[in-house]
């Protein structure tokens, strides 16, 4: 299910710069095996530089391949592929290099070249659209399960869904809705891993699988990337069948909540109080006021 382009090739066949035998690059072919043992129904594509995996999958479920800044053939296949009645479950992007990658508020997210896990996820869900605000925190959840199952280290989330370890930045996810002319909505699900990075590779306040003391033998990064997709894959599925269960599962690996509190809000705006719970819209109440966007601080 693997495109057959290596993954440590760039375009002109040369090495991608930064991999090595401590972070070997992800291996496409045993990532697609591991995926379809999984049963995820997910297509793999594996590339050694893209803009963004978010905005690159954008663009194939509108079957735009006119602004594509790398991997025009890729892009092109994925979005056939997208449009056909057989087409995948979901389509899988991951690089290991992004040059203009995103997280949430437009912050730039970097990782060197076997680093982390860049990736993103294009999906169609039958949930309804007014339940689609929790879907980021879905992901979170799932992703924090992982985490704490494979490698042992005690991740938690931060409303509405970056991952942190003792108050510091693990992972961060990134989930857009791509409208699509006579279609039911794609939907964009990315998110970045910090695993190998060392401390002077990352911004202040973050940390890595390595740095929390992952057993080394937890840090491949292939075997782990089919974690984190095949447990996905499964939570989505629990999820479209009953929403509902969305919520608890969600509290019981937030740490915001009982956290005094600062939202940041847009226009230079802030609120401070204590985070009292996720409301069934998944906004975050502190202080009786429900909060659908901002940036939260926990404050000491």
């Amino acid at each position: 299910m693997a495109d057959a382009r290596r993954a440590d090739l760039d375009a002109t066949g040369a090495r991608v710069p930064g991999a090595g035998q401590d972070r070997p690059l992800l291996d496409a072919a045993r990532l697609a095996d591991l995926l379809a043992t999984a049963r995820t129904g997910y297509r793999l594509t594996v590339l050694p530089e893209v803009d963004s995996t978010n905005a690159a999958l954008a663009r194939a479920a509108r079957a735009d391949t006119t602004t594509m800044v790398a991997a025009t053939a890729e892009l092109e296949e994925m979005a056939r592929r997208w449009r056909a009645a057989d087409g995948p479950r979901g389509q899988v992007l991951v690089a290991e290099r992004q040059s203009a990658g995103r997280g949430r508020l437009d912050r730039s997210w970097e990782s060197r070249v076997g680093a982390g896990l860049t990736v993103s996820l294009l999906v169609r869900l039958t949930v309804e659209t007014a339940l689609l605000g929790w879907l980021p925190m879905v992901v979170g959840t799932s992703l924090v399960s992982t985490v704490r199952r494979v490698t042992g280290v005690p991740a938690v989330l931060k409303w509405p869904n970056d991952l942190l370890v003792d108050g510091a930045k693990l992972a961060g996810i990134l989930v857009e809705l791509v409208p699509v002319p006579a279609s039911a909505p794609s939907v964009v699900i990315g998110f970045g891993l910090n695993v190998h990075a060392e401390r002077d590779e990352l911004p202040q306040r973050s940390t890595s699988l390595r740095l929390c003391g992952a057993h080394p033998a937890v840090l491949d990064r292939t075997a782990l990337l089919a974690e984190l997709l095949a447990d996905l894959a499964g939570a989505l599925t629990r999820w479209e069948r009953d929403p509902r269960t969305a919520r608890a599962d969600y509290l019981a690996v937030c740490s915001t909540i009982g956290r005094q509190v600062r939202v940041e809000l847009p226009g230079g705006q802030s609120h401070l109080g204590t985070a009292t719970d996720v409301d069934a819209e998944g906004r975050l109440v502190v202080d009786g006021r429900a909060f659908s966007a901002g940036d939260v601080i926990h404050l000491r």
